[in-house]
């Protein structure tokens, strides 16, 4: 499982944009597998498609019982707090670029509908395939192609209304 800890913590994070929320729902996502790991069939797909699509329930029933919160929370409480890496070669002028381009790519996924935001961020965040995509969101291959390709428009839109342009 400790492989996987930081897909899961990821995709959490994308979802909510809080990381102790994220912590939290990470924890939850581990202890539904092990409560559920008899239910898991190799021959359903592969583990890590599993535990992306349990992932996703999991966010999805989160989102649903906390609408009412985020309806009324303000948008700098949910700025997203940017985890910064020590890394010898990243100096900190490009460890703050990166992490403001971040957050600004928080806060422009933050602005999409769940599914255009799930898509994209499960294909372009996560790397999957579609037919990975389509298992963990139960939906024909098709759908998710529309799904991420109207996120892409809808986020790049986002982005420049926020300014911020695709190189």
């Amino acid at each position: 499982m400790r492989r996987h800890t930081r897909r899961v913590f990821n995709l959490c994070y994308r979802f909510t944009s809080n990381s102790a929320e994220a912590e939290d729902l990470s924890q939850d996502v581990f202890l539904r597998i092990y409560r559920t790991l008899t239910t898991y069939r190799p021959a359903n797909g592969a583990f890590p498609t599993w535990l992306t699509s349990v992932t996703r329930n999991l966010l999805v029933d989160h989102y649903r019982r906390t609408r009412r919160e985020r309806m009324t929370d303000s948008i700098e409480d949910k700025m997203p707090q940017v985890e910064a890496k020590h890394s010898p070669a990243r100096t900190p002028d490009r460890m703050a670029e990166a992490a403001e381009l971040s957050e600004q790519l928080q806060t422009g996924l933050a602005r999409l509908s769940p599914e255009l935001r799930e898509a994209v961020i499960l294909r372009d965040l996560q790397g999957l395939e579609y037919n990975e995509i389509q298992s963990v969101l139960e939906v024909p291959e098709g759908t998710v192609k529309s799904r991420i390709n109207r996120g892409r428009i809808e986020l790049a839109r986002v982005l420049g209304e926020m300014g911020i342009s695709g190189g």
